[in-house]
């Protein structure tokens, strides 16, 4: 900021050109919401021309804008390929990807999430991989560098994307660049800006020219950008640099080489050939083949169940899955989805394996299941060598299976039947565990952010151009670059209304972690209180109820129900005939009985007594991984029956129960949560008063995961007991709220014949008698199921 052009003018008037923070608010506003020929009209009504902004016509905006300090330039080149000429001139917009990473290394708000030098972290005996900096190459290369340095890792991500809808076939190709020294759990969040286009690549139409070598053309042209949007940073690796901190491919060359020396790499027919028996692409120049440490070895780069069970199987299996509160429920099925997207990706595999099995035959539910689990192992962000070595032996497991699903005749293509595996990407899963040792945890180079970063690089901004192909690329890089300087201005603002220095308040180890973005999380660190926080928008940060909520007694778990109960005051009997819940008051009085040692307080009783209820409460817990970070709470629903619901809405558990000195984990579903109403001038005792009470009904554990390895899953059933009158009633118990540890899903044992169609996700809880314990419902679950229950 010192060193912009009108640093001496913001001296005295910080907000130049604008007259004030209100006024530089509404012109970040317009430039974000609205097109120029909206931000025209908006400046032409009467009451904003009374309101008299400094700025009168949106070019006079823009302009200002424009003058705002900005990060790396811009800049434009025009290439060819001599004797290739294209429809149209090839045009690459890029920036410096050196100054980019030097922006990104100096950024204060990534101070405190940045790391610098190669460190071991251990577990026990083992050793873990998990960011960057803890692998095997972060200590190949310092052991390289001379004392003093660091490694500023450079990440690079590329895709091609569509920006048009239907029709016009616009497409853009962008370029993005992050630092591994930023950590993997901000690094991957697109809202937190960690990452940056360094440039746009072109797209070339090549006149006259074989489809055939359309592609090795434009691949040649790819590699050529690249050279230049990172051939600084190519010379820095090779000599180092200085930059202000906020506070072996030999073989693959050789091969190149060689058939360079035998064939022109321009008799592009002759050279296409022999790279491809060579398994190569047919660039005879790639980018990457001066760049110091560049390693292409170490770059990262359902429809079988479909055919197998049939589609109206299938879609009637996923139907009927109980709904639970944050998670994906396919209510209309999942076989009529023609695209989806990896986060649908996701959602379906959670469920496949429970919803397959019996129908399919177990050894396809077994190659099935074993992929599964490589993924979610693949997706682990810690790892040691024994969970590398069980991630391996789950893909070991899958290859043993995999026939069963070409016996099957599920593998299918355009032209039919497949009989074979060869899948590029399935051969890329054997390289797993060498990547996870050499550059740490596989998921902080998930393409997720990339799929995100392509929507708010190139869609949405091309929402606000004029759609011409020959411009909206320089319209888009004009927007981007309008909302950079307009990110880093209000930043410089409220740092100047603050009488702030650009120093950071260190965040020591024990903080929990709640706050998802990292400027706002820096912003509240150095300016607490500060009302002009408001100005800055940011995911909405995780509610830690660690603080003010219900903790477990071990302080694990955090627990949350509303002040306003959804039932003010209701009598045990009331309760009973709404929640159909017979016992209801019986296990009520039992449980008063045994928190009171035989002897109950005289100031509640159950005769006389009301209590309020919830329909739902909240549980929080911390990270498997990292006991720092506090999740996102999960809703657990307990709702009496109702139109919609007519048997009840309610979810299941794990509970903690004491038997004989011994703390055994049981499954339950939560029938009710209530809590009794203190009498007017009474006091409640301790147990009736600290917490609410939930009302469960058991499950037993009637199969171990290796009971059916090919499902490899509890298997639970109802549990009943026989009831005062003789008739069996199911098993249930009133415990405090803070037995519960885990939400869990259950899915029912839909067993081999036709499930029936008359039960769906309202009714499937209540009506099935058996369940899997799906430990695939999310990735904490999935590691915290992998102990016994007992």
């Amino acid at each position: 900021m010192e060193s912009d052009q009108f640093a001496y003018r913001r001296v005295n008037t910080p907000f130049y050109p604008f007259q004030d923070q209100a006024e530089f608010e509404l012109g970040k506003f317009l430039c974000e919401r609205l097109t120029q020929s909206d931000v025209d009209r908006f400046l032409k009504l009467e009451w904003v021309r009374r309101a008299k902004p400094s700025f009168s016509s949106k070019d006079q905006l823009l302009a200002w804008m424009g003058s705002l300090p900005t990060g790396p330039k811009w800049r434009s080149t025009t290439l060819e390929i001599t004797g290739y000429p294209t429809v149209q001139p090839v045009q690459l917009i890029w920036r410096d990807g050196l100054e980019v990473v030097e922006d990104l290394f100096a950024n204060p708000i990534f101070a405190n999430h940045m790391t610098y030098d190669p460190h071991v972290m251990v577990d026990g005996d083992e050793r873990e991989y998990s960011e960057y900096f803890t692998a095997q190459q972060a200590f190949e290369i310092q052991d390289q560098l001379p004392k003093g340095a660091t490694i500023v890792p450079i990440v690079v991500a590329s895709d091609k994307t569509p920006v048009t809808r239907h029709t016009g076939g616009l497409e853009m190709h962008p370029i993005f660049v992050s630092i591994a020294n930023i950590q993997s759990d901000v690094r991957m969040r697109a809202t937190s800006h960690a990452w940056r286009c360094v440039g746009f690549m072109p797209i070339p139409k090549f006149v006259d020219v074989h489809s055939d070598y359309q592609t090795i053309l434009s691949q040649r042209l790819f590699h050529k950008c690249m050279d230049i949007i990172f051939a600084n940073a190519k010379v820095t690796a090779m000599t180092g640099k200085f930059m202000p901190d906020p506070s072996g491919h030999e073989h693959t060359l050789s091969v190149i080489y060689d058939i360079c020396q035998r064939i022109d790499p321009w008799r592009l027919r002759e050279f296409q050939e022999e790279a491809k028996a060579h398994s190569l692409s047919g660039v005879h120049q790639p980018f990457w083949r001066n760049w110091r440490f560049a390693d292409p070895s170490r770059f990262l780069a359902g429809e079988w169940c479909k055919e197998l069970v049939g589609k109206d199987e299938l879609d009637a299996r996923f139907k009927s899955h109980h709904k639970r509160v944050g998670t994906r429920h396919f209510s209309s099925g999942v076989c009529q989805m023609k695209q989806m997207t990896g986060r649908e990706h996701r959602d379906l595999q959670r469920t496949l394996v429970p919803s397959i099995a019996g129908v399919a035959p177990p050894q396809f539910v077994h190659a099935i299941r074993a992929l599964i689990d490589f993924v979610y192992k693949a997706q682990s962000p810690v790892y040691t060598d024994t969970s590398i070595d069980s991630m391996v032996a789950s893909l070991k497991e899958f290859h043993d299976h995999k026939q069963a699903i070409l016996d099957a005749g599920a593998r299918r293509g355009m032209k039919g039947t497949i009989d074979h595996f060869l899948i590029p990407k399935l051969e890329l899963l054997q390289s797993f565990a060498t990547f996870t040792k050499d550059i740490g945890a596989l998921i902080q180079w998930t393409a997720d952010v990339t799929e995100r970063l392509l929507i708010t690089h190139c869609k949405l901004p091309f929402d606000r151009t004029s759609r011409q192909s020959r411009t909206f690329t320089e319209q888009i890089v004009d927007i981007l670059n309008r909302e950079e300087s307009m990110r880093q201005f209000q930043l410089y603002l409220f740092l100047r209304m603050h009488n702030t220095p650009l120093t950071n308040a260190i965040v020591t180890e024990e903080q929990e972690i709640t706050e998802t973005n990292p400027a706002l999380a820096w912003i509240a660190r150095i300016a607490p209180g500060d009302p002009n926080q408001r100005c800055f928008i940011g995911p909405r940060p995780v509610r830690n109820h660690f603080l003010k909520g219900i903790l477990s007694s071990t302080a694990t778990t955090a627990f949350h129900v509303t002040v306003t109960p959804d039932r003010a005051k209701m009598s045990i009997n009331e309760v009973q005939q709404l929640y159909t819940l017979p016992d209801f008051g019986r296990l009520l009085s039992d449980y008063i009985a045994k928190a009171s040692n035989g002897q109950p307080a005289t100031s509640w009783s159950c005769d006389r007594g009301r209590v309020k209820t919830w329909n739902k409460f909240r549980l929080q817990l911390r990270s498997v991984f990292r006991s720092r970070l506090i999740m996102p709470s999960q809703v657990i629903q307990a709702g009496p029956p109702s139109q919609i619901f007519p048997l009840g809405n309610c979810d299941a558990v794990i509970v903690q129960s004491s038997h004989a000195d011994q703390t055994v984990n049981l499954i339950a579903q939560v029938r009710a949560i209530f809590q009794p109403i203190p009498p007017r001038h009474a006091t409640l005792p301790h147990y009736l008063a600290d917490q609410p009470l939930i009302y469960v009904q058991y499950y037993e554990v009637v199969g171990h995961p290796r009971d059916q390895p090919a499902v490899s899953m509890y298997m639970v059933a109802r549990k009943y007991h026989d009831g005062s009158g003789g008739q069996r009633m199911r098993l249930g118990a009133v415990i405090p709220l803070t037995d519960v540890t885990h939400a869990v899903e259950l899915i029912p044992v839909y067993g081999e014949g036709t499930t029936n169609r008359r039960v769906g996700a309202g009714t499937s809880m209540e009506v099935y008698e058996r369940f899997y314990l799906n430990n695939f419902s999310d990735k904490e679950v999935y590691h915290t199921l992998r102990s016994d229950l007992h």
